[in-house]
């Protein structure tokens, strides 16, 4: 099925029921439409980004919300590319950088950047990551 409106994107996501509730989460859009919701609904910003097919152009515009949860949900998700995790890297807020760190396809290039953070956790963790990637690259 696919959202035709952002008010129908509201109704899903504020649904009661678990199968409209459902679809908001993973239903597709044309990109017009998420540029509708996050206009006339920024405060469902934080959804938009949740949704499994949102396309990395609205990622993009997301990945620079004010909001540091809608960030975070952006440096979650595996299909953003290498220059967004870049940028997200670089986040000011140490939530987005941590999210983005314990993302499943966080690339190396990223870690090595995320392996000098401000915040000790997040050093450790991609310095982990990185050592991991080397050592299964090695044979070891």
């Amino acid at each position: 099925m696919m959202i035709e409106s952002a008010e129908e994107f509201k109704r899903l996501r504020e649904s009661e029921a678990q199968d409209e509730y459902f679809r908001a989460a993973h239903d597709e859009a044309p990109i017009q439409i998420w540029e509708e919701v996050l206009v006339k609904y920024p405060d469902l910003a934080v959804w938009v980004a949740h949704n499994k097919t949102v396309p990395v152009a609205i990622l993009e515009k997301l990945a620079v919300d004010n909001d540091p949860k809608v960030r975070g949900m952006v440096a979650r998700k595996r299909k953003i590319p290498e220059s967004l995790m870049l940028q997200l890297a670089k986040d000011e807020d140490e939530s987005v950088r941590h999210a983005l760190v314990n993302n499943r396809k966080v690339t190396v290039a990223v870690l090595q950047v995320l392996r000098n953070d401000s915040w000790q956790v997040i050093r450790e963790v991609a310095s982990d990551k990185l050592s991991a990637l080397t050592s299964k690259s090695s044979g070891r």
